[in-house]
């Protein structure tokens, strides 16, 4: 009970908004673009950061927070030392602990400076009146005290500090991607218990049913990620050596489009340091792939099924392809040991990362069966990549729908 307990933090009354100053409201609403916060805290149709956003995880479902000012229901009646508690230890202002589905792992690297800045930018938003689903939760983990043992093992508390004989800028990269940023949250493996393995930092993840790749020296891109390829990316949501983002990683974009040039800049920098020992690290500008006779003779079903839906955008001399949007051998999905990204943009489609003229591409889920979206899937795979065939394709695109149907 003693290391479960936290006392709760006496509550205020919601700080008037004129006490912020504009600069700090305006760095905070920088940082928290930075930290995709809109994204979790934000449910479909719903009012910005009300929360009621549900998360499907390993262990239930859990429904997101309100973090607007609203003294009831959101975060109005907290102090400022109240949020740098639940951003560093995972503790609300009541005393209750938090799920790691708030990614403090990585908030507790954070500067006392940008967490007030960040409070500073929530206590200026518009209060939101809303009343949170309850967590669905497999017994007994809706049980609060036991995430005191959880952070025991798997929280590593401690603010980021500089690495010696870095640049400023790759030195602001690491803190923004290790703190805020929360990258590892997505791209690190974890264990049965949810936490990150920390001795495979950024070897890939999962992320909402998806594969969030890795970004360090496993990174499977065909092409190198330099600095400037990166920053191309994450400002716009597509490079045309790569792909484009799609998942959870659209969202991402769509944020860090607005976010300051020179923090994205920095990011793309200390990311791309990452992955200079990765297999594709030296290749700039090789070939595409095509082997459509090949990939035919293997796949008749998904060739046919190819040329009918996909070659219209994705074939030689399509209008798509003329634009400069990157060829289908170059994206990591088909490269991935695991098939589940190239299944959900099958199922999904593609919308627009940032902007109308972005990449898009129509979900396919209702016109073709699953036996037909694995065709399509291997038949990708063979004509656009020299990796092995995907096995058991057909129950992968039926745990990807699955996976897609969940809150």
């Amino acid at each position: 009970m003693a290391l479960t307990y936290r006392p709760a933090i006496p509550p205020i009354s919601p700080p008037p908004r004129d006490s912020f100053s504009l600069a700090t409201v305006e760095r905070g609403a920088a940082l928290a673009r930075i930290g995709d916060c809109t994204t979790c805290h934000t449910a479909n149709g719903g009012a910005p950061f009300a929360g009621g956003k549900p998360l499907a995880t390993p262990f239930g479902t859990l429904f997101v927070t309100n973090i607007t000012p609203d003294a009831k229901t959101g975060i109005g009646n907290w102090s400022k030392e109240a949020f740098r508690r639940a951003m560093r230890d995972g503790v609300a202002r009541d005393g209750k602990h938090l799920y790691p589905a708030l990614p403090y792992e990585h908030f507790t690297h954070t500067t006392d400076a940008d967490l007030d800045a960040l409070y500073a930018f929530f206590m200026t938003r518009r209060p939101v009146s809303t009343v949170q689903p309850a967590n669905r939760l497999y017994p007994p983990l809706g049980f609060r005290p036991l995430l005191a043992g959880w952070k025991m093992l798997f929280l590593h508390k401690g603010i980021w500090q500089p690495t010696q004989g870095e640049s400023a800028e790759w030195n602001r990269g690491a803190y923004l991607v290790e703190s805020l940023g929360h990258c590892g949250g997505c791209h690190t493996p974890r264990n049965l218990l949810g936490g990150e393995k920390r001795s495979r930092a950024y070897d890939g993840g999962v992320a909402d049913g998806w594969v969030a790749p890795a970004i360090n020296g496993n990174s499977p891109a065909v092409r190198a990620w330099t600095a400037d390829r990166l920053y191309t990316y994450l400002r716009t949501g597509i490079d045309m050596n790569h792909a484009a983002a799609a998942g959870p990683m659209g969202p991402v974009t769509h944020n860090l489009a607005r976010a300051p040039e020179a923090d994205v800049r920095a990011i793309a920098v200390y990311v791309a340091s990452m992955m200079t020992r990765a297999p594709g690290a030296k290749v700039l500008s090789a070939p595409p792939i095509d082997r459509a006779a090949q990939a035919a003779a293997a796949e008749p079903a998904g060739a046919a099924l190819f040329a009918g839906a996909c070659a219209g955008c994705h074939g030689p001399g399509a209008p798509m392809m003329q634009q400069g949007r990157p060829d289908l051998s170059l994206g990591s999905p088909l490269h991935e040991d695991n098939a589940r990204d190239a299944i959900q943009i099958i199922i999904q489609g593609l919308t627009p990362p940032v902007g109308a003229p972005g990449p898009y591409m129509p979900a396919l889920a209702d016109n073709f069966s699953d036996a037909q979206i694995a065709q399509i899937a291997a038949y990708a795979r063979a004509r656009f990549t020299d990796k092995p065939a995907w096995p058991n394709l057909e129950e992968a695109v039926r745990k990807a729908r699955k996976e897609g149907q969940q809150p």
